[in-house]
């Protein structure tokens, strides 16, 4: 008798993909156009998510940001892609002297770029009529070792095309309301350990720019798309079982740690 065996299943990791295309511009209320969000599930495919029933047209960065405590405070294993820098260049911690640590850094960001309140700019931190950001500037020259890898520009790189570094400094404030919300029932990757225990959810940082031409547009705006092919990659990764090696990154011994400061884009290896 000859036995077939079968190929092992691969087992997921989650049930619910989210890609999300961020926007730095106005406030922290105002309907942005380039904020954009798409999900999947297993048997899904990547569909537009639109905001809550509102006057306002398009998504604002707190009507996202509780949207996604909502759907997070559940218990579907969730994988969000967020397209904007979770953390700051080692040299930036180096020269403000700040302690090497994730939670703290976040705080002390948002005491001095509080751009999470209301009417308030990027801009308006930057010009020096709001906050404390000139206490807590970077330069355009450092990068964090996975931009390097990834050829993307500095997180204090501005005023330049394919430029994150409105979006990361609007997006900040909001991890950490999400981190103090959820506290433990969300893992922020790679900050809380390379590992993602099962059946925790997780937030990311991506960098659509590195699939998205591969990826038909199919009538999407470039917004649009960024969410799209964040999505659908994060669940292809999950669905196919490759996820796992973008999980750790191939690097030299010490450069884990000062990543686990600095944050990681999915993908990079």
């Amino acid at each position: 008798m000859v036995i077939i065996k079968m190929p092992e299943r691969i087992k997921q990791r989650f049930s619910r993909y989210i890609g999300i295309d961020y926007s730095g511009a106005e406030t922290p209320d105002s309907s942005l156009k380039g904020l954009r969000v798409y999900e999947a599930g297993r048997e899904s495919t990547p569909i537009e998510v639109e905001p809550p029933p509102s006057p306002r047209k398009y998504w604002t960065r707190r009507g996202l940001a509780q949207w996604l405590k909502e759907q997070l405070s559940g218990d579907v294993p969730t994988i969000v892609g967020i397209d904007h820098g979770f953390s700051f260049p080692l040299r930036y911690f180096e020269v403000h002297l700040l302690e090497p640590d994730w939670p703290t850094f976040l705080d002390d960001f948002q005491r001095h770029w509080p751009t999470d309140a209301k009417h308030t700019y990027v801009d308006f931190i930057r010009d020096g009529s709001r906050g404390k950001g000139e206490a807590r500037s970077g330069s355009a020259r450092w990068r964090r070792i996975t931009e390097e890898r990834a050829g993307a520009k500095s997180v204090f790189h501005f005023d330049v095309p394919g430029t994150v570094a409105k979006s990361t400094h609007s997006g900040l404030p909001w991890l950490r309301y999400l981190r103090n919300r959820l506290e433990e029932r969300v893992h922020f990757w790679p900050f809380d350990g390379w590992e993602i225990p099962t059946g925790k959810s997780v937030l990311v940082e991506v960098y659509p720019s590195l699939w998205s031409k591969s990826t038909p547009r199919e009538g999407r705006t470039p917004d649009q798309h960024d969410a799209y092919v964040a999505a659908a990659w994060l669940r292809r990764v999950d669905m196919d079982g490759s996820l796992g090696k973008f999980l750790k990154p191939d690097m030299l011994p010490g450069e884990y740690p000062v990543a686990q400061v600095e944050g990681w884009i999915l993908w990079v290896m």
